[in-house]
């Protein structure tokens, strides 16, 4: 699809509390991709995993019945909401690939309502109630950028917003945009006395992929305190507070810590080339003096 002519655009982020009905998941994140649609948002982004509550907080071979098909059924609604309303959505699922092989994946859909493609999340975390490595295969399709009608975006998919080397080859294929779906929160245990070091690491790291690679970023986290059915404990406490931040890491919107909200921004596209001319830290990179970066550990 040929990009449009105007560099000025808006981004929806869809930030909800999720319950234990997918399907009601599903029709709730249509309804509000249509708000945010009609607010004028072009590019609309979920939540990780926005389906379901947040599974991964236990390891249980039930869960692997939350998993779809891409293209599916998901895929399929959002397809026909991208061309009635002549939008990009980023959708983030649990892909059923095969029989035992699944992923965390996120699917680009353009505004003509053409899947453009699909990102598999790189990064896969095993930490106490966030035991993904028990349901996903790390993804095998790199890092990767997609020319939509209104934008170059990149996607990546929460864990992988750690690593600037993610942001930095996705950058390199020319992503104007950075979008990071998300489900990051507390243990309610531990939030007094590390939460606010959390919640400012995660928020500063993401920044710092901005400043570094002249672009925008969009991350997208839920909210609500999820204690699963049949396993019970403190659960998780999600932080909320989507963001977007611009080209030199600087906030432009931040939604609150504990409601349902779309948060639309304006963006200028424009200012990832005045950013990228006079901040030149693509130009100044010393690719010659990079080799180690393919090593685990450089001695």
């Amino acid at each position: 699809m040929k990009r449009a002519a105007s560099t000025e655009i808006k981004l929806g982020l869809i930030q909800t509390d999720v319950s234990a009905n997918p399907d009601a998941n599903l029709k709730k994140t249509v309804a509000l991709i249509e708000r945010a649609a009609k607010q004028g948002a072009k590019i609309i982004c979920t939540q990780e995993l926005f389906r379901s509550q947040y599974f991964c907080q236990t390891e249980d071979h039930k869960n692997f019945l939350l998993a779809e098909k891409i293209p599916g059924p998901s895929t399929d609604a959002f397809q026909k909401l991208a061309k009635k309303y002549k939008v990009v959505i980023v959708a983030s699922l649990f892909e059923k690939r095969a029989a035992g092989l699944y992923h965390n994946t996120a699917a680009i859909i353009d505004a003509d309502g053409s899947l453009l493609g699909i990102y598999r999340k790189m990064h896969i975390p095993d930490d106490p109630l966030f035991y993904e490595k028990f349901y996903f295969t790390p993804g095998d399709l790199g890092f990767k950028a997609w020319q939509t009608k209104y934008a170059k975006i990149g996607v990546l998919i929460c864990w992988d917003q750690w690593y600037p080397e993610a942001a930095r080859l996705t950058a390199m294929q020319g992503a104007e945009i950075l979008f990071y779906p998300t489900a990051i929160g507390w243990h309610p245990s531990e939030k007094k006395k590390y939460g606010i070091k959390q919640h400012s690491a995660w928020e500063t790291i993401q920044r710092s992929h901005a400043v570094a690679n002249g672009c925008y970023v969009a991350s997208v986290n839920r909210i609500g305190h999820e204690v699963l059915d049949g396993v019970g404990g403190d659960g998780l406490e999600f932080w909320g507070q989507s963001f977007v931040a611009g080209t030199s890491g600087e906030i432009l919107a931040k939604a609150s810590s504990d409601k349902e909200e779309i948060l639309i921004t304006p963006v200028d596209l424009a200012n990832v080339d005045v950013t990228r001319t006079h901040w030149p830290f693509l130009r100044d990179r010393r690719i010659d003096a990079y080799g180690d970066l393919t090593k685990r550990l450089s001695d």
